[in-house]
């Protein structure tokens, strides 16, 4: 299922496209920070690290958000030369904490479905939104609703659970979202009332599709995930199924699209710059592109890239919200004062 938790150690990373690098490479660690859904086949990783003559150590730097924090801690003393996972609405605490070093490879060159500005690589990219449980509301009797206003009537109290922005990606995505559909005023009224409405607020994805989702044994019916999620769902059902059990629920006002990236980090070491600027390339490789979809649930932005058969299950929102980077500029403080309405 998407956004997973996984466990990492030293992995081996390769791709036969690329040319075999100086065997002196072998023996310098590319360590490459990502957040905790990173999951490429291993083979496909091995292939690479063979080529490219490195031996790889991922550092697992948890949630987007946490992973950032991490970076920006350790920026004195860099614990990584490359990072994948950055996203856009991320990318501007970023570049403020001067934590990523420019690259201008074939990848930063090339068209790419989802663009990102600055330092960043774009990887892939996907849709911020709420998930439902089908059978719940089917059980219940109670309609979907239809805005983001709904979900403030008492019909849907304790219903939802969503991610802190401080701490989480789509968390902070969907706050986005809300502001800059409904204005900062209204939309910061809109969560007041959601609190008295009963909206639950956890660290991560992870815990509120995995815990507090009514799919997987909670109590919250409606969740703040991916438009790739009831896709995730048919995948790895146990079960042989062709429907899935969630689906989206696109309201106005709640879908922003997420385009995450990868890129080198500043002050990491020298005698691993090449083998950083490799492996971004090959993360916009096409054998990536078409693994990530069903590894890590993300559309892959490399164009002619065929989507996999079961990302059917996965529409693209036709209405959806992303920011500029001058707007995104303004998170932090946003972030504060969802942190005064929501929690405190």
């Amino acid at each position: 299922m998407q956004r997973r938790h996984f466990s990492f150690s030293l992995v081996a990373l390769g791709l036969s496209a690329l040319a075999m690098a100086p065997a002196a490479w072998a023996q310098v660690p590319l360590r490459v920070m990502t957040h905790g859904s990173f999951d490429l086949p291993k083979e496909l990783l091995a292939r690479f690290e063979q080529e490219a003559g490195v031996r790889l150590q991922v550092v697992k730097g948890g949630d987007a958000g946490e992973m950032l924090n991490k970076l920006i801690l350790t920026r004195a003393k860099p614990v990584a030369d490359v990072v994948y996972g950055i996203d856009n609405t991320l990318l501007p605490r970023a570049l403020a904490a001067r934590v990523l070093d420019s690259y201008d490879g074939p990848a930063a060159r090339r068209e790419a479905r989802a663009g990102m500005p600055g330092a960043l690589v774009p990887v892939d990219y996907g849709y911020v939104t709420l998930n439902i449980d089908k059978a719940w509301f089917a059980q219940k009797g109670l309609a979907l609703p239809q805005s983001l206003q709904d979900l403030a009537q008492p019909a849907y109290r304790n219903l939802l659970v969503v991610q802190n922005p401080a701490t989480s990606s789509p968390g902070q995505a969907f706050m986005l979202a809300t502001i800059a559909s409904l204005g900062e005023e209204a939309a910061f009224d809109w969560w007041g009332r959601m609190r008295s409405n009963g909206v639950k607020v956890v660290k991560g994805w992870s815990e509120a599709y995995y815990t507090e989702f009514t799919r997987n044994g909670g109590t919250r019916p409606i969740v703040v995930s991916y438009a790739t999620s009831p896709a995730a769902e048919v995948f790895y059902s146990e079960k042989k199924i062709s429907e899935p059990p969630t689906a989206n629920l696109f309201l106005k006002g709640g879908v922003y699209r997420q385009v995450e990236g990868v890129g080198l980090v500043r002050g990491g070491n020298p005698a691993a710059r090449e083998a950083a600027g490799r492996f971004i390339e090959f993360m916009r490789s096409p054998e990536v592109q078409r693994a990530l979809q069903t590894s890590m649930w993300m559309y892959p932005v490399e164009p002619g890239v065929a989507r996999d058969p079961v990302m059917q299950h996965a529409t693209e929102p036709t209405d959806f919200v992303s920011l500029t980077p001058e707007q995104l500029g303004q998170a932090a403080q946003w972030q504060q004062r969802w942190t005064r309405v929501v929690l405190k």
